[in-house]
């Protein structure tokens, strides 16, 4: 894989993670969800007026965008693993800006998927 196309799939997968990031930065401040039949149009119009759940959601369409360009200059067995390094990014980015815990199974997790990652991207 080219620096340029790895470039590529690693912005698509940061904007997956920021994505991810910003709807927990948008529910954060409305707690825990409650959704039925009686409440689902309430509760839709309560999330879509946080802005970064817009922002969130904004992120993942443009992620769709370059990750399709991504996927036309190189394989999909290449390509695909490299978005678990979404994982690795959300979990030191929630530890950071959410104080989630980030444990020795978690950290060993990461250096796991990373080492894969770099074996795959090397294949």
């Amino acid at each position: 894989m080219t620096m340029p196309t790895f470039l590529l799939i690693l912005t698509g997968v940061l904007l997956n993670a920021g994505a991810q990031l910003l709807l927990k930065a948008g529910v954060a401040p409305l707690g825990a969800l409650t959704v039925g039949w009686s409440t689902l149009l309430s509760t839709a119009f309560q999330v879509l007026g946080q802005w970064p759940i817009i922002a969130g959601l904004t992120c993942y369409v443009v992620s769709v965008a370059v990750w399709i360009i991504g996927l036309s200059r190189v394989e999909v067995s290449i390509a695909y693993p490299m978005l678990s390094l979404g994982y690795v990014v959300n979990a030191v980015a929630a530890w950071w800006l959410f104080g989630e815990a980030l444990g020795p199974m978690r950290w060993t997790g990461m250096l796991l998927i990373l080492a894969g990652v770099l074996v795959m991207s090397r294949s």
